[in-house]
């Protein structure tokens, strides 16, 4: 009786052995988790030679070949020729007028700023809109006609420059039929091509509201990453002698005028200084309203900068004013290209905040070929760079470009070959 009672036993305590052992899965032990690969991906979006913000499912196509191609950034213009492309309060305050008047038309008044928004979190991108324009506006745009006071001027007292850099017009198309939706594009496109630009007085306190009024607008009414300033946000080094300027100066200076010389050292940096409080104030009063929205910047060399633009860069990453910085290196041979990443003021950069390279991709007058466009990435990756971005959207895979599109985007998925999350800032 005792030996069949101990059998039974030991059948009943296997018996529950093996369904313990079925019912709780074995508690293996978990791998590491892979690193996730951080790079930023960049690419801007302009209106100038590029119809995507005018063609309705321009920017849903955009953004999903973008994603497919593990792009994770988007700077789409918002500040273009003396117009925004938003619905803008603060513009219509100004000039009777919230949008630029063609993309009101082609779009039906659809804000397409929130249309890139909302798209860029459906395809997992950044939007960080552009203030591409900066200070610069065209001539005869309804923000000078209305504001000739706000422009800045040379010693002579003129105030025209000419945009040689903004060479990307579209061939003319002529049709005997109704012009589509692509061909009045191409016309609005092909306006500024020769047309003189102005510069607004960055030291004008009505200008600097406007300029601040527009961020804050934009930060606080769509939900982005961060804003990007660029290479207009300064002053050209031989203006500056209008009479707002020249005024102020000699109130700073015990009535002394202006040098003659607008590259005098001392008139250099009293100007730049200028700029760089209010930098300053942009990003103070950005961090009032959106504490964790980014102040990003793309400039050129530092050197070239401050010459060329009085725009101490090197100054505002010291202070902490700019959060990320994506450094303009549009360069066709590579050594000169290499060259510019070895600069003392990006390095000193890179050792604050994430510094991305911009590539140049080409433009109607100026194609890139793709192996260019390859080694410069390599190149940047191999100094160490926090990622690339490219100028611009058009000239990606478009039509513009030497290769096909086909040959174009699996170029790019050679370099992306899988996601990657943009770079951290420290705040």
């Amino acid at each position: 009786m005792g030996k069949k009672f101990q059998t039974g036993l030991v059948c009943l305590l296997s018996l529950m052995l093996v369904v313990v052992l079925l019912v709780v899965p074995a508690q293996r032990p978990k791998p590491p988790a892979a690193p996730a690969l951080t790079e930023l991906r960049g690419v801007w979006l302009t209106n100038v030679a590029s119809a995507v913000l005018f063609r309705p499912g321009g920017v849903k196509q955009a953004f999903k070949q973008l994603s497919q191609l593990h792009f994770n950034t988007v700077y789409p213009v918002v500040w273009n020729r003396g117009h925004t492309l938003y619905p803008s309060f603060v513009l219509k305050r100004s000039i009777g007028r919230s949008q630029d008047p063609m993309l009101t038309s082609l779009r039906l008044g659809k804000d397409v700023l929130a249309e890139m928004v909302q798209q860029g979190h459906q395809q997992g991108l950044r939007i960080i809109p552009w203030f591409e324009y900066g200070f610069m506006a065209p001539a005869g745009s309804a923000l000078v006609q209305q504001h000739p006071d706000w422009l800045t001027s040379r010693q002579d007292g003129t105030t025209a420059i000419r945009s040689d850099w903004e060479q990307l017009a579209l061939p003319n198309a002529t049709k005997s039929r109704s012009p589509s939706w692509l061909e009045l594009a191409q016309q609005k496109l092909r306006q500024p091509f020769g047309i003189s630009r102005v510069w607004l007085n960055p030291l004008h306190p009505e200008v600097q509201t406007l300029m601040v009024d527009l961020i804050v607008e934009v930060v606080t009414r769509y939900d982005v990453a961060g804003i990007q300033l660029d290479d207009h946000f300064g002053l050209p080094v031989d203006f500056g002698y209008d009479a707002f300027t020249v005024k102020l100066y000699q109130q700073e200076h015990g009535g002394k005028p202006p040098p003659d010389d607008p590259l005098d050292a001392e008139w250099m940096r009293w100007r730049a200084n200028k700029i760089t409080a209010l930098m300053e104030q942009i990003f103070r009063t950005v961090k009032v309203v959106r504490p964790y929205c980014l102040i990003t910047l793309s400039p050129n060399s530092q050197g070239f900068s401050y010459r060329t633009y009085l725009q101490d860069w090197q100054t505002w990453v010291r202070q902490g004013w700019i959060e990320e910085l994506v450094l303009q290196v549009y360069r066709q041979r590579l050594s000169t290209f290499v060259a510019e990443l070895k600069q003392p003021a990006v390095q000193f950069a890179r050792q604050r905040i994430p510094v991305a390279i911009g590539i140049h991709t080409g433009s109607w007058g100026q194609p890139v070929n793709m192996q260019q466009i390859q080694e410069q990435v390599q190149a940047a990756r191999e100094q160490g760079f926090d990622g690339v971005s490219f100028f611009y959207w058009e000239s990606l895979w478009s039509y513009i470009a030497p290769e096909s599109p086909q040959i174009r985007r699996q170029g790019f998925k050679t370099l992306f070959v899988a996601p990657a999350q943009p770079p951290r800032t420290n705040r």
